[in-house]
C-alpha cells in the first residue's frame, strides 16, 4: 500500500501555538501523536511518501534515526523548505531511514501517475490526463489555500480548443495538499486523498459570522483569523482555544 502526507514537523512546538494552532500542550505531546497516529495505519512494507518539512528542529541525526525507526513501512522523502536544516547533518547512506530523498518525483500507484513536490505546481506535467494526481504541502491551512483553490476554479471553466483533433477539454486539476492536519497525523492513500479532496474537507469555508471551518476525520473545526490572518483552530482535543485565541 502506498501512502501520502505533508508538513508534519516533527520538533515544531510553536505551531501549537501560532500558524496551525495544532493545540498539543508540549511538542513532545505532538511529537508522540504523530506517530501513534502514524503507526495506527501504516504496516511494515507499506511505503510512505513524505512531501516534505518532516522535521523542524533536532539536536543530532541520532534524533532522526530514533523517531524514524519507531514509524512503520518504507520511507520516500520529497525535500521541503525546511528540511535542509536536518539534513545537513543526516547521513542516509549511514543511517539508510528513507529509501530516496529527492526534490521532485513521479510515481505510478494503481495506473496512475502521481507527482510528488513540496510546493503546488500549477502547471504540472501531463495535466490534461485523468490519470495524473500532483500532490504537494507547504501552505498548511494559510489563505494560500484560497489562492490555489481560485486557480483550480478558474481551470475547471477554462475551456481549450485542440485544432487538431477538434475537440475541446479543460485541465483536470487534480491538486490535493496531503496537509497531516486534514488526515489527523495519518498518512493516507491515493485514494482517500482524493475522497478528501473531492467532499470538499480540504477547502476553508467561511461562515457568515466570519468564522472558518473545516472538516478533519468527520470533525467538524471551527477557527478565525487573528490579526496576522493566521488560521488559528479551535483546539479538537478540549474543544478550547488555544491560549492567544478569543471565543467564538
Amino acid at each position: 500500500m502506498k501512502y501520502y502526507i505533508a508538513d508534519l514537523h516533527f520538533g515544531h512546538g510553536n505551531l501549537n501555538q501560532y500558524m496551525d494552532h495544532r493545540g498539543f500542550s508540549s511538542v513532545e505531546e505532538m511529537n508522540e501523536y504523530m506517530i501513534q497516529q502514524w503507526n495506527s495505519v501504516v504496516k511494515a512494507h507499506d511505503e510512505v511518501y513524505i512531501l516534505g518539512d518532516l522535521f523542524w528542529k533536532v539536536e543530532e541525526p541520532k534524533d532522526v534515526v530514533r523517531t524514524l525507526n519507531r514509524m512503520h513501512g518504507k520511507k520516500y522523502l520529497i525535500r521541503g523548505n525546511h528540511d535542509s536544516r536536518w539534513l545537513s547533518d543526516y547521513d542516509n547512506e549511514k543511517y539508510h531511514c528513507f529509501k530516496w530523498i529527492k526534490d521532485y518525483a513521479e510515481i505510478s500507484d494503481n495506473k496512475r501517475r502521481v507527482l510528488l513536490f513540496h510546493y503546488p505546481i500549477m502547471s504540472y506535467n501531463h495535466q490534461f490526463s485523468e490519470k495524473t494526481w500532483m500532490l504537494y504541502g507547504h501552505i498548511h491551512f494559510t489563505q494560500d489555500v484560497d489562492l490555489v483553490e481560485a486557480y483550480k476554479d478558474a481551470c475547471k471553466k477554462d475551456i481549450r480548443v485542440d485544432e487538431k483533433h477538434g475537440i475541446t477539454e479543460s485541465p483536470y486539476v487534480h491538486m490535493i495538499n496531503c496537509f497531516c492536519v486534514a488526515s489527523d497525523y495519518k498518512p493516507l492513500t491515493l485514494d482517500q486523498w482524493i475522497e478528501m479532496e473531492e467532499s470538499g474537507k480540504l477547502k476553508r469555508v467561511e461562515t457568515s459570522n466570519g468564522v472558518l471551518e473545516y472538516t478533519i476525520e468527520n470533525t467538524k473545526i471551527q477557527a478565525w483569523l487573528n490579526s496576522n490572518n493566521d488560521i488559528c483552530i479551535i483546539n479538537p482535543r478540549s474543544k478550547k482555544t488555544t491560549e492567544d485565541q478569543r471565543s467564538i
